[in-house]
């Protein structure tokens, strides 16, 4: 309820007499609560209807559960399920990760309607894995790392495959960096990069997710030399595997743009590249995911890093 409650306050004021889109009422029947929206819908190039994606948590909760309740009762498995399961995290109409307060108000609807079942249940594993997801887009990282911690070991304990092993791990970097432990999670990084490529190839998207991760994490750490070079490996992998406008595919661009501009013997021309490629991020973002999504934003601020070079290097 918390959650719930924090998400609707940081949507107040932005849905004034709008709808749920899944219960039309405005105000939840059972709870009480207000609307949100944590996605792209809306606010996309070429769409006008700022009603798109409104909704109740617990509406978007509810439908997310009957869809796995039933993707269970018919055994669907791989990619039916899976795309059933994702609607935990990702919108149903814009098919764009939730962001912010929404996701982690999700990732506690989910958590809390699996907790319940055995500790080797796919389901309950997963939840735990949306609620640490939905914990980062909230900037709540200490609260991640502790979940991620007891979520490896007991893993390790029960002896499961390395794949969800890694994808812990990788989650477990990611807490890291987050929280400013950044030669710990570049070592971790490389890792789970090696072992993803090794075990899944380079155009697996487990394996280009990592990539992501450490590109941006060797930007972190100044090394700027080697970000370019591993992040214009990724790029051609990304845009063969995901697509040219998929987010992964434009976080390889932002972040061989943003190494080709940060080091310190960049040239004009360097600069002037990174300013063009991250104005073509920027657009397709905008287009993907609208002005005011946090994909946006962030492409925004190292666009104008870069803009502030280009001014630099023409003085």
């Amino acid at each position: 309820k918390e959650a719930v409650a924090v998400a609707v306050e940081a949507c107040r004021g932005r849905h004034e007499g709008q709808k749920c889109y899944i219960c039309l009422e405005a105000v939840h029947p059972h709870t009480g609560e207000g609307l949100v929206r944590g996605c792209a819908c809306g606010d996309r190039d070429g769409v006008s209807s700022p009603e798109l994606g409104v909704a109740h948590v617990s509406c978007l909760a509810r439908q997310a559960k009957i869809l796995c309740d039933e993707g269970e009762e018919t055994d669907l498995d791989g990619e039916a399920f899976d795309k059933r399961w994702m609607r935990w995290e990702e919108c149903g109409l814009c098919e764009q990760r939730y962001h912010g307060f929404v996701w982690c108000a999700l990732g506690w609807a989910c958590w809390k309607t699996y907790v319940g079942r055995p500790e080797t249940d796919w389901a309950r594993v997963n939840a735990l894995t949306v609620l640490g997801n939905g914990l980062w887009a909230a900037e709540r990282h200490a609260e991640r790392l502790a979940i991620v911690e007891v979520q490896l070991a007991t893993q390790r304990r029960l002896g499961i495959s390395e794949y969800p092993i890694i994808v812990t791990r990788s989650n477990f970097a990611n807490c890291l960096h987050s929280l400013g432990r950044l030669d710990e999670a570049l070592a971790m990084e490389r890792d789970v990069y090696a072992r993803c490529k090794e075990l899944l190839g380079t155009t697996n998207k487990s394996t280009l997710h990592t990539g992501n991760n450490l590109a941006h994490s060797l930007i972190q750490q100044g090394q700027y030399a080697e970000a370019k070079e591993f992040a214009g490996k990724l790029i051609p992998q990304c845009r063969r595997a995901l697509g040219s406008n998929h987010v992964m595919t434009l976080n390889c661009h932002a972040a061989f743009a943003e190494a080709l501009y940060s080091d310190a013997g960049a040239s004009r021309a360097d600069v002037l590249e990174a300013v063009t490629i991250l104005e073509d991020v920027v657009r397709a973002r905008r287009r993907v995911f609208g002005n005011h999504h946090p994909e946006t934003i962030r492409a925004l601020a190292i666009l104008e890093g870069a803009r502030m070079k280009r001014e630099d290097v023409a003085a």
